[in-house]
């Protein structure tokens, strides 16, 4: 099985070779993937490539740059899935926020058969650690409540560190414009389309170096959207 690891980037010159280093060493025993990283970038100033060019000798997992087709999260990671010839498109942050300790298990439930593995920081064994308040109020909200109102299997659906069976996202059109929403779209029309998904506790650390590009004003509507269509469509 191939999977591709699609980690859009924005000056994470400060975090990448952490992120890299945590990346390759949980994956390096895992016996039934392939994986490829795949650094989706916007311009080529960009702080990030420099720090990839220095450490990738260091890095056991093949690493690809790919310019973004337009700026923004969002257009990076519908670049990541257009872009990927693999079976299975896993997403994460170069932030260090990610659990990558849980990859093994990750890759065990798509090698079962599941279209989507959500890791949850709201189910049992989920833990955050730190950022804005609100921003986890909200989103702890919004995964909780989507679970029992429309019974998706999944307490977290608003996290975007997930991976997805890369035909199943090719056969959606995705509509999402806004940035991080588009996990939540993709993971709402699985369901709907009666797809495979699972989910495993995760834990999640607020950044620490650099800054962030999460925008929680400007995309509360964008979260809303699929809230609302979900709920609407599955009641």
């Amino acid at each position: 099985m191939k999977i591709d690891i699609a980690i859009p980037v924005y000056n994470e010159g400060e975090n990448i070779a952490g992120t890299l280093s945590a990346i390759n060493d949980n994956i390096k025993n895992i016996s039934d993937a392939e994986f490829t990283i795949n650094i989706i970038y916007d311009f080529e100033e960009d702080n990030t490539l420099p720090v990839i060019e220095q450490i990738k000798k260091n890095i056991s997992v093949p690493i690809k740059l790919t310019k973004n087709s337009a700026r923004g999260v969002v257009n990076a990671l519908k670049t990541g899935f257009s872009s990927s010839s693999a079976d299975y498109v896993l997403v994460t942050m170069a932030d260090m926020s990610d659990d990558y300790a849980i990859l093994p298990k990750i890759v065990d439930m798509a090698v079962a058969g599941a279209d989507i593995v959500c890791p949850s920081r709201y189910m049992k064994g989920g833990k955050l650690h730190g950022g804005p308040f609100l921003k986890q109020l909200l989103s702890r909200i919004a995964g909780v409540s989507m679970h029992f109102a429309s019974g998706i299997p999944t307490h977290d659906i608003t996290n975007s560190y997930k991976i997805y069976r890369t035909e199943l996202v090719k056969s959606m059109t995705l509509e999402s414009v806004g940035g991080f929403e588009i996990g939540m779209e993709i993971t709402a029309k699985a369901f709907l389309k009666k797809a495979k998904i699972v989910e495993l506790p995760t834990q999640w650390w607020d950044r620490t170096k650099g800054k962030s590009r999460f925008k929680l004003f400007k995309w509360i509507p964008k979260y809303m959207k699929w809230y609302i269509y979900l709920i609407r469509k599955a009641g």
